[in-house]
């Protein structure tokens, strides 16, 4: 029983611990555009609700706070009008889209940074040419052979070989379409089929091949990378499509006690299990923060592109009440996925 606790109060401080870092980055993009705009910095926080400690140095008050769960940059002029020449709300729709967007940018930066570290850290860089199956493998049945390299599944580009997992993983019914280089020519494969498995009342494909793999070399790190964050980014954005057109209910989204399970179990795993979610949640952040939704970065720049279009800003007045309701939107989703995780914590879900 006590070794169970000690192991659940180091998971929680790893979960902060981790929180805390993604949400430093993320300000830190803002942070770091505001002052190459030249916008007058009032507070740098991490942390929301009372102050544990707060030091002021040029003007800026830089404050860690209680709670663990966000973090603000405060700049003059950014939700009200000020006479202030260096406030947010004077300076050119260019600089305040740049400081807008900035905080996202940084997110997926530092997963490409990780992703990078986990890379360098591997044997070998995958590539997307079969190099063999498994013991009755379907798909090579119907179709699919070694030596064959994929270009395309269900229409989808297949970049690096994690496409091809990402790709598989998503189809409902394990039968897809491919496009794959085969003796130099293209050529089109229809309904090659996979075994599926039912996990968390979810169909998933299972990959019965193997790929092969290629010796690393600084720039072959740096284009996996690459192409491992934007095949993330991807990911986030057809999740998102899946969760808006009914395929995945509210029911299987995480909230912080799911991520912070979540982060436990891959920590348990090791160093690299734990990076790779690490680089998921902060691509993650950056992906979602950018969708047009009041109260997150993209709703404030929608704001921003409408006044860019129409060439005067929308009443900051209107455009707060709009950020509020958003946020308590927010809040509510916040609320019902969490109330999600616990129930699946405590096994209640049928």
């Amino acid at each position: 029983m006590w070794l169970a606790g000690m192991n659940t109060v180091i998971t929680i401080l790893i979960a902060i611990l981790v929180f805390s870092v993604l949400i430093f980055v993320h300000e830190l993009g803002h942070y770091l555009a505001a002052r190459a705009a030249g916008i007058k910095i009032n507070e740098f926080a991490i942390g929301m609700g009372p102050v544990l400690f707060a030091k002021e140095h040029k003007g800026i008050r830089y404050a860690l706070r209680l709670l663990p769960i966000g973090g603000f940059l405060s700049m003059e002029g950014e939700d009200e009008g000020s006479g202030d020449s260096a406030a947010f709300c004077n300076k050119g729709v260019g600089w305040r889209v740049l400081v807008t967007v900035a905080g996202a940018l940084m997110n997926v930066l530092l997963g490409f940074v990780l992703l990078i570290i986990l890379i360098s850290s591997q044997d070998l860089i995958g590539t997307r040419i079969v190099a063999g199956f498994n013991e009755g493998a379907t798909s090579q049945a119907s179709g699919l052979m070694a030596e064959d390299e994929i270009l395309s599944i269900n229409g989808a580009g297949v970049f690096i070989d994690n496409d091809i997992v990402y790709q598989l993983l998503r189809d409902p019914d394990g039968v897809v379409d491919m496009v794959v280089r085969r003796n130099g020519e293209k050529v089109e494969l229809k309904n090659v089929t996979f075994q599926t498995v039912e996990v968390t009342g979810t169909t998933a494909t299972v990959v019965d091949f193997k790929v092969y793999g290629t010796p690393k070399t600084p720039w072959g790190v740096l284009k996996n990378a690459a192409g491992q964050t934007v095949s993330v980014v991807r990911l986030v954005w057809s999740s998102l499509i899946d969760l808006l057109t009914g395929r995945f209910g509210l029911n299987q989204m995480s909230g912080p006690v799911g991520v912070t399970t979540a982060i436990g179990e891959s920590a348990k795993s090791g160093i690299p299990s734990l990076l790779t979610m690490v680089i998921y949640i902060t691509i993650n952040l950056g992906v979602f923060n950018l969708l047009p939704i009041p109260a997150l970065d993209g709703g404030r720049l929608l704001f921003l592109l409408i006044e860019a279009v129409r060439r005067k800003p929308i009443n900051p007045k209107y455009e707060g009440y709009v950020h509020a309701a958003g946020f308590a939107l927010l809040m509510l989703l916040v609320v019902v996925v969490t109330f999600n995780d616990i129930t699946r914590l405590l096994g209640w879900h049928a």
